[in-house]
């Protein structure tokens, strides 16, 4: 006869804790997690089952069930829903208490002269924090911090950031009526918290984004080991944009042209690293103080954090990434960030970033990204491609850094001036274009008479590179000689 376990007691609850017997004399003991379960995603408590998990079974499951129902009911508010069901096993009796995930949060266990509000943290539960709390309080009074008026105004906040990635992105001009629908400002024109993250110079001083390039796989040796290392603030927009700046700033991407397009192979694919850290930034707890959004950038892998765990106190690891519910701990951001196309309404930002690997080139089997939720927090980790092993392609210069990175126009694999199936003529033209566009990229402004004097050749020379770059699509041009500039063409975004 197969033994039961403790599986089919609780069904697919993710969420469970077991007793071995009722403490009638100890409520807090187990009440703690019903608290906890009604403050989260909801699971189920079993009686008669010891700490080894030994089907021991209860002497009165009926009596104790009595005095269950009646304990939540004196200790705890709001009263949560729950069920309570009986099972035979083995000859045993058992009681298992059902706890619904709650609407009117926070659910307090009363006793001991104490008041307080309990959460999920792996198998235990422990009293919320003070920014947990809030968090639940807003919940039960269906409310998002994004949504509450900040404590500046509206007058003094300048939104020239937001108003011009509008329009790049959508071709659309930011009106003013827009400010109430963005929810920037409520119907009384009062700045709500959203407004205050984009705003230009951004007045939440936690909210920043720190981003570090490791020497090494891991932060042992200390800041001094950093290959660079960057602290930013302002808008949201501007925190995103600066973070993916700082990841090509230190990461290599190698192309290879084909007979219409160009083939590119990423260490990170652009799409996964932008999906990563606008929910990074878009979900986190802003009730969080004291901690901040980090991009820290190893020599395998990328790791993105972020304050706040899952919106329902859940772990990550029981859940299914590529098919999860969207659940929006501040959705007039999602909601401003989907209008700006930076993510959908849909919530399909983890498909997006598996899809992103299992599209790249140098996907293997078990090189996925991994999404993991320790205490109160969200960490996204990218494995990185190693693009040296791809033979005949070039190394964009913009990723090449001064840390370890690649010499300008070097190919992937190769010593400087052998590159795969080419002549050492071929290197030195590609080496020059990959000078020609790194100049560019420092100075957007500069002229070709400039390039030409920096580089050391013929002017007519830099007119054939910058006519290729056009054609493969790295550049374009911005107004006449006098007063224009060069742009550089974000692939992805096309």
């Amino acid at each position: 006869m197969e033994k039961l376990n403790i599986c089919q007691l609780i069904g697919e609850a993710t969420e469970y804790d077991k007793k071995q017997a009722l403490e009638v004399k100890k409520p807090k003991s187990w009440c703690k997690s019903v608290s906890a379960f009604a403050n989260g995603i909801g699971g189920k408590l079993v009686w008669g089952i010891a700490d080894d998990d030994t089907l021991v079974g209860l002497a009165d499951a009926k009596g104790d069930a009595e005095k269950i129902s009646e304990t939540i009911k004196t200790h705890l508010d709001p009263i949560p829903d729950f069920n309570l069901s009986f099972v035979k096993a083995e000859g045993k009796n058992f009681v298992v208490l059902d706890v619904l995930p709650g609407g009117q949060t926070p659910y307090y266990y009363i006793g001991d002269g104490q008041m307080q509000a309990f959460v999920r943290v792996g198998n235990e539960s422990v009293v919320a924090s003070m920014s947990k709390h809030k968090e639940l309080v807003l919940k039960g009074s269906n409310m998002s911090y994004d949504s509450l008026v900040s404590r500046w105004k509206f007058e003094d906040m300048a939104f020239t950031v937001l108003r011009a990635t509008y329009f790049k992105r959508t071709n659309r001009s930011f009106e003013d009526s827009d400010y109430e629908s963005f929810g920037i400002v409520n119907e009384k024109g009062e700045l709500t918290n959203a407004g205050a993250l984009l705003a230009d110079y951004s007045p939440v001083r936690h909210s920043r984004l720190f981003c570090t390039r490791w020497n090494g796989l891991d932060k042992a040796n200390g800041v001094m080991d950093a290959l660079d290392d960057e602290e930013y603030t302002g808008s949201l927009v501007t925190l995103l944009q600066a973070g993916l700046d700082f990841v090509r700033r230190n990461s290599k991407k190698a192309w290879r042209k084909t007979s219409d397009n160009r083939l590119e192979y990423p260490e990170y694919p652009e799409r996964a690293v932008e999906e990563g850290l606008v929910n990074a930034l878009i979900h986190r707890n802003y009730l969080e103080l004291g901690s901040e959004v980090h991009i820290d950038m190893y020599d395998d892998r990328l790791e993105i954090f972020s304050p706040g765990g899952l919106l329902d106190g859940g772990s990550i690891k029981d859940m299914d990434v590529m098919n999860m519910a969207s659940r929006r701990r501040n959705p007039v951001l999602a909601d401003i960030f989907s209008r700006l196309k930076y993510m959908e309404r849909r919530g399909s930002g983890f498909k997006k970033i598996v899809s992103a690997y299992k599209g790249h080139d140098g996907y293997t089997e078990g090189m996925n990204p991994k999404f993991s939720t320790p205490w109160n927090c969200f960490i996204l980790t990218l494995p990185k491609f190693n693009v040296d092993g791809v033979e005949g392609v070039y190394v964009i210069p913009d990723n090449v850094t001064e840390h370890g990175g690649q010499t300008s126009g070097q190919t992937s694999g190769q010593t400087s001036g052998q590159t795969s199936g080419q002549t050492g003529g071929q290197t030195d033209i590609d080496a020059t274009i990959a000078e020609v566009l790194r100049l560019i990229k420092e100075n957007p402004k500069i002229t070709r008479k400039k390039l030409s004097n920096t580089i050391g050749v013929a002017p007519s020379t830099i007119q054939k590179h910058i006519n290729r770059l056009k054609e493969e699509g790295f550049i374009f041009r911005i107004g006449g000689d006098f007063g224009g500039y060069w742009e550089i063409i974000n692939k992805e975004e096309k």
